[in-house]
């Protein structure tokens, strides 16, 4: 049976987080919401569609009006305009009206590009979200946060649109290699660092069968990290107060994102800027010495980075400059109490953000002085 967590807009039902460990429930979800006489257009990237496409399918053809397939080339790279507009044509030549759905069939940046095509496509269209990636089902896939990438600006135009259901099946996060898995335990950690210590400390419990991906240890983790995000985006959900908590680490982490040109996955970046977020909550005296240390440490047996080779701290700090979060020219920081206990900002200077990203900087020219 699976398990569900209602999200509510307004105090009212908006949408269901499904977890499954199949997509053999998938039909029955979409037959709950009416799709008998719509048509569905599934849209994924090349490697997913390798692994899943003609399984999910499969599974809805002869059960709706039409099932069609759209694929494009995986990588961020690929989160533009561009592959909108390419979607738009697709969408248009396949006759799709408003009554239609998408089903975003993969990680962050398929969620996230076809979610803001449904925003957009005839004024908005349904879609539902169906992730692939730890990241994607711990994080982007909840919130209706969408959005593409702009001259290799993160995620600068975009849109708000609550999917109709967001469908997990935990099976597929063994098909990740453990670099992606590990990216995205960067923003299951976050959750907990923000809200929830009893959570952070059962991650540190569970580590061994989380590292293993055991199924019914990471549905429990899911579920409890998916809270977290639900609560946040329940209360808050176009990011007017709380809901830019959830963006601890990701002022400093986008940046390097860019400014490694995004060869570090961005679960790798987030945990680089919740490190650099909890020095400077340190340093400004808001956060003990020994859980900075913590925050900084834990990372590492679940395969993160804590430091980065030969990044230039005034390149990410002009790069923070023209993050999407910031207001009237001044940055909304997230920084931290303590371990569950996160905080909004708006006085973190210059000076401070330079020696986060001078700590996380590792020069090899300087370990051999």
């Amino acid at each position: 049976m699976a398990q569900r967590l209602p999200v509510l807009m307004n105090k009212k039902p908006c949408y269901d987080i499904v977890f499954a460990k199949d997509f053999e429930g998938l039909m029955e979800e979409l037959t709950e919401l009416g799709v008998e006489g719509k048509r569905l257009c599934i849209v994924t990237d090349s490697n997913v569609d390798k692994l899943y496409g003609e399984e999910v399918k499969h599974l809805l053809e002869g059960k709706c009006l039409k099932v069609a397939k759209y694929v494009f080339s995986a990588g961020e790279e690929n989160k533009t305009l561009d592959t909108v507009r390419e979607l738009y044509k697709y969408l248009i030549q396949e006759g799709f009206d408003r009554k239609d759905m998408l089903l975003a069939l993969g990680g962050g940046v398929v969620g996230d590009l076809t979610g803001y095509a449904a925003a957009t496509y005839l004024r908005g269209i349904d879609y539902i979200q169906l992730p692939t990636t730890l990241l994607a089902q711990t994080d982007s896939s909840i919130g209706g946060k969408t959005g593409v990438d702009f001259d290799g600006y993160k995620n600068m135009v975009g849109a708000f649109k609550m999917p109709r259901l967001v469908y997990m099946n935990m099976s597929v996060l063994r098909s990740l290699d453990d670099r992606q898995f590990f990216s995205g335990f960067a923003e299951v950690m976050k959750h907990g660092i923000i809200k929830d210590a009893i959570f952070y400390e059962w991650l540190i419990e569970n580590m061994y069968e989380i590292c293993e991906r055991d199924l019914d240890v990471l549905e429990e983790m899911l579920m409890r990290s998916c809270m977290v995000k639900k609560l946040v985006v329940e209360k808050d959900p176009t990011e007017q107060g709380d809901r830019a908590l959830l963006n601890l680490g990701h002022t400093i982490g986008h940046a390097i994102e860019k400014a490694k040109n995004f060869e570090l996955y961005h679960g790798e970046c987030v945990a680089l800027g919740i490190v650099a977020a909890a020095y400077i909550s340190w340093k400004k005296e808001l956060l003990a010495m020994e859980e900075y240390y913590e925050i900084r440490d834990m990372f590492v047996p679940f395969y993160l980075p804590i430091s980065v080779d030969n990044i230039n701290p005034q390149e990410i700090l002009s790069l923070t400059k023209s993050d999407k979060k910031m207001e009237a020219g001044t940055i909304k920081f997230v920084l931290l109490k303590k371990i569950g206990k996160a905080v909004i900002d708006k006085s973190v200077t210059d000076e401070e953000i330079l020696a986060a990203i001078d700590e996380i900087n590792f020069n090899e020219e300087d370990a051999y002085e």
